[in-house]
């Protein structure tokens, strides 16, 4: 195992809404012998805030960011736009100090999306997960389109025994969730997440797939609307340490 020292960074939406997915990768990382610990003083990445204009607020968690990571080898999120975050965007918040950018840009190299960090660090697609059903798959717009995160989600679910991994039509459609996008504009989010759920509902699935909190959480929200009990919206993570643990 190449990595010395790796670190979770949960995310805000995983650790106040869906902690059984931050726990998933810890227990996937752990059962591919790695080492992983983490930190107690991380915070929110600071996406919201940068992304609504608030660059010195944003730059305050950005500083926290960098104290509480700084020492890992790697950084593993499972969320591919706090991910992003911290890779893309960090650096433009210290434009004006490139002793500073530089610091972050060492670090932001060394943070990776989950599924990216085991197929591409690890070399492991098979995690050993067991799962019967159809599975489609939602690719996030900031982790397929910012960090070209595309093949290896669907590498892993194909690994999956017994489930079969089913390509939705328009699947690099917006959800509609956007982050503070769905409050300003809560119609348009609306009616992107319905159209995409068309798109879902025709591949009969029996489970929706993504690598991302705020995703799973609007696709959600937007079939209990609807009245809609399939698919279920799963992070691949917990999917696949349920294939795993026979949960």
């Amino acid at each position: 195992m190449p990595a010395k020292r790796v670190a979770l960074f949960a995310t805000c939406l995983a650790d106040i809404f869906m902690p059984e997915v931050p726990e998933s990768v810890v227990r996937l990382l752990r059962r591919a012998g790695v080492q992983v610990e983490f930190p107690g003083g991380q915070t929110c990445c600071g996406q919201p805030a940068y992304n609504s204009g608030f660059a010195p607020e944003a730059r305050r968690l950005a500083d926290n960011f960098v104290r509480v990571f700084e020492s890992y080898e790697y950084v593993i999120s499972p969320s591919g736009s706090c991910a992003s975050t911290v890779r893309l965007y960090y650096p433009e918040l210290y434009a004006a100090d490139p002793r500073r950018q530089e610091q972050v840009k060492a670090l932001a190299g060394r943070v990776y999306e989950f599924s990216e960090f085991f197929v591409g660090v690890l070399g492991l697609e098979d995690v050993g997960a067991r799962m019967k059903g159809r599975a489609t798959y939602h690719p996030p717009c900031h982790m397929s389109r910012e960090l070209g995160i595309v093949s290896q989600p669907r590498r892993m679910l194909r690994a999956v025994q017994g489930l079969e991994l089913v390509e939705m039509e328009r699947a690099d459609l917006c959800c509609g969730f956007g982050g503070s996008f769905a409050v300003r504009m809560p119609e348009i989010s609306v009616a992107i997440g319905d159209e995409k759920l068309e798109h879902v509902a025709a591949t009969a699935a029996d489970y929706l797939v993504s690598c991302d909190g705020g995703c799973l959480m609007h696709m959600n929200g937007r079939l209990q609307r609807l009245g809609r009990p399939a698919p279920r919206p799963v992070h691949l993570a917990q999917l696949l340490w349920e294939g795993v643990s026979g949960r």
